[in-house]
């Protein structure tokens, strides 16, 4: 397993990462005992970095993570969790004010059994109130990092120029991190036109959705998906190719999103410990360059072609 340092913060972590949404049942029903294995299997096999969210399966996947966390050693990862987002009785919330904030974080850190936060994020920035952001709920979370409750500040989103406009609307150093999905994978490269802007500033990015919400899988998206239909059939035929090269189309998608050393780290998420090990196999291994090249070409002028609200 690779690693490298997200940005300036001195966290050194591995290119692949877990995000532990699937633990709060976001995708289908989990078996809890096997969640917890697949959290365990992920540090077993070098993964240090994992990311959560107290708005995954509303409160439950923060928990579920919890009991793992109990019995892994505290320095053989980085923890990383949200404010913003939240949830209850199937309901989705938010709430970005400085107040919740603060107490989201002591509640996130009793459920995950953990004393410390290593890295806290601003949950889907495009939800909120941009300058509320920049003003009231940054400044919250730098008062819990300058009195040591956290070690790190970023923000998360789907659309990079939200991640760029907080950036340019707070004090230097006040956002360490940036997390962005579905915008580094096979189908959509569009981060690369941030990098220089993030890392002239010490910030690191954070990369989440190599599959592009499933976009990029041989099973195909599921029907929640935002994607129009074009760019669907693009990516069916991409996976359909990488079958009949007897590749999946996962396994490239999760080497391409890893292989560029510009992005400290990928995000996948699973609930399956056989799964989770599948997928660090899969990051050990160099992606098949031709194959990429032949993907892009069949997804043609779909490429980075984007939906609503990306």
């Amino acid at each position: 397993m690779e690693y490298r340092e997200i940005g300036k913060t001195g966290m050194v972590v591995s290119a692949l990462s877990f995000g532990a949404s699937s633990l709060g049942g976001v995708f289908h029903a989990i078996k809890e005992k096997e969640a917890v294995e697949a959290v365990f299997a992920a540090v077993e096999g070098g993964i240090n970095f994992i990311d959560v969210s107290p708005y995954y399966g509303h409160y439950k996947a923060e928990t579920v993570l919890g009991k793992a966390l109990k019995d892994i050693p505290r320095d053989k990862y980085y923890l990383s969790t949200k404010v913003g987002r939240y949830g209850k009785d199937g309901v989705n919330t938010w709430d970005y004010s400085a107040r919740r904030a603060t107490e989201s974080v002591y509640e996130s850190m009793e459920r995950l059994n953990i004393e410390h936060i290593d890295l806290i994020n601003v949950h889907d920035i495009e939800f909120a109130d941009l300058h509320q952001v920049a003003e009231e709920t940054l400044p919250a979370l730098v008062e819990l990092r300058d009195k040591g409750i956290v070690s790190h500040v970023g923000i998360t989103d789907l659309q990079p120029e939200n991640l760029q406009w907080v950036v340019e609307h707070v004090p230097a150093g006040t956002v360490e991190s940036i997390l962005c999905f579905c915008h580094y994978c096979l189908n959509d490269d569009l981060m690369t036109e941030y990098f220089d802007w993030f890392e002239e500033r010490g910030i690191g990015i954070i990369n989440a959705s190599p599959l592009s919400m499933g976009l990029l899988s041989s099973r195909g998206m599921p029907d929640w998906h935002p994607a129009d239909r074009r760019l669907v059939e693009a990516c069916a035929r991409a996976a359909a190719h990488c079958a009949a090269k007897g590749y999946p189309i996962e396994k490239l998608a999760v080497q391409y999103s890893i292989s560029n050393p510009r992005i400290a780290t990928t995000l996948f998420s699973s609930a399956n410990p056989d799964n989770v090990r599948k997928n660090i196999a899969v990051a050990e291994e160099a992606p098949d360059e031709g194959l990429i090249k032949e993907v892009r070409e069949i997804i043609g002028d779909q490429l980075r072609v984007r939906w609503k609200n990306s």
